[in-house]
């Protein structure tokens, strides 16, 4: 629907396409795309090279939100099935990249399509793309996912470490920073808030063996909720497993 509406080519299991096209994009006074380890960058620039093993953690008693959230609309609607349990992730995890392309050829949009291996159950259906965040004045990460009447949108804002890895924060305050937002429409008005308790916190980096991961926390309230580890491999690699 939104390539249709946009004039934009799909291209589904897009080969070599990546989470953000290029690094260079995310570049400002805050942010040295040069100052993250080249193996994270290689995975967000080629992300569709790339297969996962994700293992999962919910906490109480900030689970038993998650666990009404899951059984009921996110079943329904068949996004943001969170896993609830560390077996709900035991037979891994499918990833799809979606390129949606100009007329010219550029990604307006990279769409990541993740479903648990077991049952099919959508983990995450979300559009991928860099915004200038109107509060921050730098480049985000925005993250869009479809939901009834509209969606929720994530803003990350993206920061180095020493170490070379790589962290994405929603972490915001006011209206406009880096954050969570739900957008509805009610006739044609298109309402939207923040919600401020709800944070996420994503850590990308490369251990002491050479390999990547990612930490990958959700707070609400101040209090955990979901914590998701991934260990991140070139697919030849897990073929050859």
């Amino acid at each position: 629907e939104v390539c249709d509406a946009e004039g934009l080519r799909i291209e589904r299991n897009a080969q070599g396409a990546g989470l953000i096209p290029s690094f260079e994009q995310l570049r400002a006074p805050s942010f040295d795309p040069t100052k993250v380890h080249p193996a994270i960058r290689d995975f967000y620039e080629h992300t569709a090279s790339y297969a996962m093993d994700v293992w999962s953690q919910t906490y109480f008693p900030a689970s038993i939100g998650m666990w009404l959230l899951v059984k009921t609309i996110s079943r329904q609607v068949n996004q943001l099935n969170f896993p609830l349990s560390p077996l709900d992730t035991a037979h891994g995890m499918v990833s799809e990249i979606i390129a949606m392309r100009r007329p010219d050829g550029s990604v307006r949009y990279t769409g990541w399509f993740r479903t648990l291996a077991h049952g099919k159950a959508v983990l995450y259906t979300g559009f991928y793309m860099t915004e200038t965040s109107p509060t921050l004045q730098v480049p985000c990460v925005k993250v869009v996912f479809p939901m009834p009447s509209g969606n929720a949108t994530v803003v990350l804002r993206p920061m180095a470490e020493p170490d070379g890895s790589f962290v994405l924060d929603s972490s915001g305050h006011s209206f406009g920073d880096a954050g969570f937002y739900r957008m509805q429409r009610a006739g044609t008005d298109l309402r939207v808030w923040q919600i401020t308790s709800l944070k996420e916190h994503f850590r990308v980096f490369v251990d002491d063996q050479g390999t990547l991961r990612c930490d990958h926390k959700v707070r609400f309230l101040g209090l955990p909720v979901l914590s998701l580890h991934y260990k991140i491999f070139k697919r030849a690699e897990a073929s050859a497993a």
